[in-house]
């Protein structure tokens, strides 16, 4: 009978780890906010922005966000678009890599960092 309390009850043991995980995970995002970040998006463009905020749905918010077409080898098909503010639904995202910490460093996109 004890057994059945210890597992249908609350369980402070299971609480901790649950807090730990919770808090290092809150670290993880909170170590990454202002960062330059690349998001692919299902639909093959790329947006390049500061990392603002994200919700339980995997939304994402970049600043200073720059829309970067789908080419066939590179990103040199144009002038990146000028978004600012950019939201990105969960669903459309593709990847997120952590980029540079300056914009300016996003001119040579194609090459490797």
């Amino acid at each position: 009978m004890a057994t059945m309390i210890e597992e249908n009850g609350p369980s402070t043991h299971g609480q901790s780890e649950l807090s730990s995980s919770s808090s290092r995970a809150r670290q993880k995002l909170e170590s990454l906010l202002n960062k330059n970040m690349r998001i692919r998006m299902t639909d093959g463009r790329t947006l390049v922005g500061l990392f603002l905020c994200t919700d339980r749905d995997c939304n994402v918010i970049l600043g200073s966000a720059q829309e970067f077409l789908k080419s066939s080898d590179s990103f040199s098909q144009g002038e990146p678009r000028v978004l600012g503010l950019a939201m990105i639904p969960g669903h459309h995202v593709v990847s997120i890599k952590v980029e540079s910490d300056s914009l300016s460093d996003t001119q040579g996109f194609g090459g490797s960092h």
